[in-house]
């Protein structure tokens, strides 16, 4: 693009009164729908919150000196933006408004800072840890559709920490990934592993996000739980977790990703399923059942649940490609 080319639109005198439109007229050159809406809500809400607090400058720097921070510690096996976003309660917000569940399905929750793309593909009933002081748990599900139709060949990634409360990267040893596996439901929608009990731990709380959980007066931990993903062409992309029932911080997790529907016991292995599944009679067990939806019905529920928030902030926009751009016509 020729800059000399450029028709920028007039501004007027910048105050504070107007310097939110004078924004909004310059960035009006941009020809992508979407971005363009994005950028005018977020100039607005950034304006507004500035005006609203009364910002000074050094509340701004100490702003920008702590998300300089943030970056600065990131790593290939550290995602501190991502923390911030959980700790804010952000990460759990988009993903319940970008892959919204119909009753009957199962709900997502945060994907946390500790997923990889190293973890190897494991068959069914092999044991994802290698901890010898974990608890040895069974791990028994299925995956079916809203129709309650068995869904083969899904690509299930499920991690989760050692007894210690560490993920596997955490550790500056590591080698090779433990904790976590790849796995692939059968044609009964089955798949099972074996694990160890989940245990609560904490969030790397030594940087800038453990700092502001100090200054807020909030814990860093989180309650026992385990992760699940689950990929398959056309079917909505599913982040989820199951967590422990009566952990001590159930109530109180630090990322907001506790839901009622996704809160599950650890129950006891009867003569029936040790049988079936080769473990001691009493060996712990977690079961449950996953329910997929599909693109199309998510398509469908993102878009009408985006008009009907919309139309309730009186906000004029239309639905393209299932996300809410401005209604010009």
């Amino acid at each position: 693009m020729d800059p000399s080319k450029v028709k920028i639109p007039p501004m007027k005198d910048l105050t504070v009164d107007n310097i939110t439109e004078n924004v909004h007229t310059i960035n009006s050159l941009c020809e992508d729908e979407r971005m363009k809406y994005i950028l005018e809500r977020l100039v607005t809400h950034l304006h507004d919150f500035a005006r609203e607090t009364r910002l000074s400058t050094d509340e701004w720097m100490t702003g920008l000196r702590f998300l300089t921070e943030v970056g600065q510690i990131c790593t290939e096996v550290r995602q501190e933006f991502i923390l911030l976003s959980d700790v804010l309660g952000l990460s759990i917000l988009v993903d319940s408004i970008d892959h919204p569940k119909p009753p009957g399905s199962t709900e997502g929750t945060v994907l946390g800072p500790f997923h990889t793309h190293d973890a190897e593909e494991m068959p069914a009933g092999e044991s994802m840890s290698h901890d010898p002081k974990g608890e040895p748990l069974l791990v028994v599900c299925t995956l079916k559709d809203m129709e309650g139709r068995p869904i083969d060949d899904v690509k299930i990634d499920i991690w989760e920490t050692d007894s210690t409360g560490h993920y596997d990267v955490q550790y500056a040893g590591r080698d090779e990934p433990d904790g976590r596996c790849i796995m692939r439901s059968d044609k009964s929608g089955v798949f099972w592993f074996k694990a160890i009990t989940p245990v609560p731990y904490p969030i790397p709380h030594d940087g800038p996000v453990g700092r502001l959980l100090t200054k807020l007066h909030r814990h860093p931990y989180r309650p026992s739980h385990m992760h699940f993903m689950f990929q398959k062409e056309g079917y909505d992309h599913l982040v989820t977790a199951l967590y422990l029932r009566n952990d001590p911080y159930e109530t109180s997790d630090a990322v907001f990703g506790v839901k009622d529907s996704l809160t599950v016991d650890i129950g006891k292995a009867g003569p029936e399923i040790a049988k079936k599944y080769n473990v001691p009679e009493g060996h712990a067990l977690l079961t449950y059942d996953f329910v997929l939806v599909s693109d199309a019905e998510t398509f469908e529920l993102r878009a009408k649940n985006s008009k009907t928030a919309l139309d309730k902030l009186g906000r004029k926009v239309k639905i393209v490609n299932g996300l809410p751009v401005p209604d010009l016509d």
